[in-house]
């Protein structure tokens, strides 16, 4: 059998301590200095392994404080699904704004900003062409869970009534319902999903340290003839939410026996 790496074996050892109450929810750990004396391994394994209970939930690194033992908190689970739309399992709107347990959000558009190299190769338009671009802050008991900046090319839209997503005859609708009534239709949504840690600013919103683990999801909109109409990147802290993916699974057609 191949050996544990170090700061695996570390990594349980202390995770048996933190469950066995020795360190109580919101002590401090001791530092990395004195656990790699305590255990005679090198700092940079203590490293490793407090990350890896920090990844798992049981602790939370708070900058220029130290380690703590994290407080219980039940996960939001963010269903990620067009399946459940197009068969009618969820209401008119609930996929588009797609905000799990969510019960609140603020939102904020601004028209006509200078599309950025990034997002302009998404939308496949030129650098600096004209956007809508919307931030959102998603909340659940009055708790940051959730963060989103959408994308829009203004020349889809201007001049329309639907053209800000939170104001207008389809406020809230989300962007399938908004772009259908332009004669618009939506029928791909591209994600990519990658893990990343918390900005400073994306730390300050949401409520945690810089540097804790997110879900940045990277979504992308195409109508039918596979034009981006939308992209939006998706923040999502590994503290309060896990995120699932649904997807449908293609019926085989019925076949008569003997043919």
């Amino acid at each position: 059998m191949p050996r544990q790496a170090p700061y695996l074996a570390l990594a349980d050892v202390l995770r048996t301590r933190v469950l066995a109450g020795e360190w109580a929810t919101g002590a401090r750990l001791p530092s990395r200095a004195r656990l790699a004396e305590e255990y005679g391994v090198g700092r940079n394994v203590v490293q490793r392994a407090v990350d890896r209970l920090v990844v798992d939930g049981l602790l939370e690194g708070r900058a220029g404080s130290g380690t703590y033992v994290r407080s219980p908190r039940e996960r939001l689970r963010l269903v990620r699904s067009r399946h459940r739309e197009r068969t009618g399992g969820r209401p008119r709107g609930a996929d588009a704004r797609e905000r799990g347990g969510a019960d609140a959000w603020d939102a904020d558009s601004r028209v006509g900003v200078p599309a950025p190299e990034g997002i302009a190769e998404r939308l496949g338009i030129a650098p600096g062409d004209l956007c809508v671009t919307t931030r959102y802050e998603f909340l659940a008991g009055g708790q940051p869970v959730q963060l989103s900046e959408s994308w829009e090319p203004l020349a889809l839209t201007k001049g329309a009534p639907v053209a800000l997503p939170e104001s207008g005859p389809l406020a809230g609708q989300g962007v399938v319902e908004r772009m259908r009534s332009l004669g618009i239709v939506v029928d791909t949504v591209v994600e990519v999903p990658r893990p990343a840690r918390a900005t400073r600013e994306q730390a300050n919103l949401l409520g945690i340290s810089p540097g804790d683990l997110v879900l940045l999801i990277e979504r992308t909109m195409y109508d039918t003839v596979r034009r981006p109409v939308e992209t939006a990147d998706m923040v999502v802290p590994d503290r309060y939410r896990e995120v699932v993916y649904e997807f449908g699974v293609e019926r085989p057609a019925r076949t008569t026996a003997g043919r």
